[in-house]
């Protein structure tokens, strides 16, 4: 019979006919059309066959007038299995209350190492994590993913250059880097101060070393700013050159801005929906309701389950749906500069020290092509041109 899975569905038997009458029974059978398949011939007096468990009535009305036996030897199918769970159904439920307290556990937070911070960061720190959801007993599942706990992290704690966290199996890592202290000024080998680029000299202050320059003058990269030759000509001392040249330099740099541009602003409506996944099927179990936005920001937090330290195929989904609104502002031209300028500027700040200064701003060109305002920004700033240099030995002629 080709429908296999249909007789497990329904239920099926092996039987064993004993006697001479076993054929006279199976012709019978088959004219009362029931379906009889697998039959074999064991002995002279020993048939086997299959049949369905439904028609088991049947084959004791047709046995009465004949003499046979009849042995049901295996039963299979759907029936015969409920009966055998039935009948174990204690061990079943502990089999899967016991997987279920297993998944739970090796999904729990056992353990939280700090390492790297001071004993007051340390134990605020604790604090901080113990308000996330991270610490023993909670679930990982319910707290933010490694990147999410890192990024708050660092956001809530301003004394600490990076914090690296790292989830092994039930356990969180957690590795501190502080700020640090400037260390104490190391002594240096005898150096010069030249200049690092092309600069008029507006001022300058020279703790060590003798200057070689003067107010307004020009200097090039590489020019001598500050000896660290001091004393007589004929008894010239080495020391480490130390000291503030400040000298206007300049810049130039091009930026481009749209007249019309879209942004993003939240209604502050959201749908928080929780999710068990196994591949790319997706079973809803916290959060049915489908309100659907026309614009929207998801933000995801997928945690994969494991089973003692084997990570199962299936995460639980945490994802929260956020409705925002797209606004469209076109800029005046006079605005389009005014950003620009403010882009260009800060821009240019990240390519200098902090304590370097604008003291000039000039448009050079300004273009609007393509919907776009195109601006070419000149500036002079007031900065410290000065780097070591190692002093070469000069040969001096008798």
């Amino acid at each position: 019979m080709k429908n296999l899975w249909f007789k497990r569905l329904l239920g099926s038997v092996t039987v064993k006919l004993i006697g001479i009458s076993g054929e006279r029974i199976i012709n019978e059978l088959i004219r009362q059309r029931l379906v009889i398949w697998n039959v074999k011939r064991m002995s002279k007096n020993e048939i086997i066959f299959q049949m369905f468990i439904k028609d088991i009535r049947s084959l004791r009305q047709a046995i009465r007038t004949h003499r046979v036996k009849v042995r049901f030897i295996k039963r299979a199918g759907f029936p015969s299995w409920l009966k055998r769970f039935r009948r174990n159904i204690g061990i079943f439920i502990g089999v899967f209350i016991a997987l279920i307290i297993i998944i739970i556990l090796s999904n729990m937070i056992w353990k939280v190492e700090i390492e790297g911070a001071s004993p007051d960061l340390e134990y605020k720190m604790v604090k901080q994590l113990k308000e996330m959801g991270v610490k023993i007993g909670g679930f990982q599942f319910l707290v933010d993913d490694p990147e999410g706990i890192q990024r708050k992290l660092t956001a809530m704690n301003e004394e600490v250059t990076w914090i690296g966290v790292e989830l092994n199996g039930t356990s969180y890592h957690f590795q501190v880097v502080e700020k640090e202290q400037p260390d104490e000024v190391k002594k240096t080998s005898p150096r010069h101060l030249v200049a690092k680029k092309e600069a008029i000299i507006v001022d300058y202050f020279v703790e060590k070393g003798e200057p070689v320059i003067t107010i307004n003058d020009f200097v090039k990269p590489g020019q001598l700013l500050v000896s660290g030759l001091i004393g007589r000509e004929d008894a010239k001392q080495k020391v480490s050159a130390k000291g503030e040249i400040l000298g206007k330099t300049w810049y130039t740099t091009e930026v481009e801005v749209d007249l019309t541009t879209e942004f993003e602003l939240l209604t502050g409506k959201e749908n928080k929906r929780t999710t068990i996944d196994f591949g790319n099927i997706s079973i809803p179990i916290w959060g049915f309701s489908s309100a659907k936005y026309k614009h929207k920001q998801v933000e995801e937090n997928k945690h994969e389950l494991q089973f003692l330290k084997w990570k199962l195929p299936i995460s639980i989904t945490n994802k929260t749906i956020k409705e925002v609104e797209v606004h469209e502002k076109t800029y005046s031209t006079k605005e389009a500069k005014k950003l620009a300028q403010e882009i260009a500027r800060k821009d240019l700040q990240k390519s200098f020290s902090e304590e370097a200064k604008i003291i000039d701003e000039k448009i050079l060109h300004e273009k609007v092509e393509n919907g776009k305002l195109k601006l070419l920004i000149s500036y002079d700033v007031i900065e410290n041109i000065a780097k070591e240099a190692p002093i070469i030995e000069e040969e001096r002629e008798d």
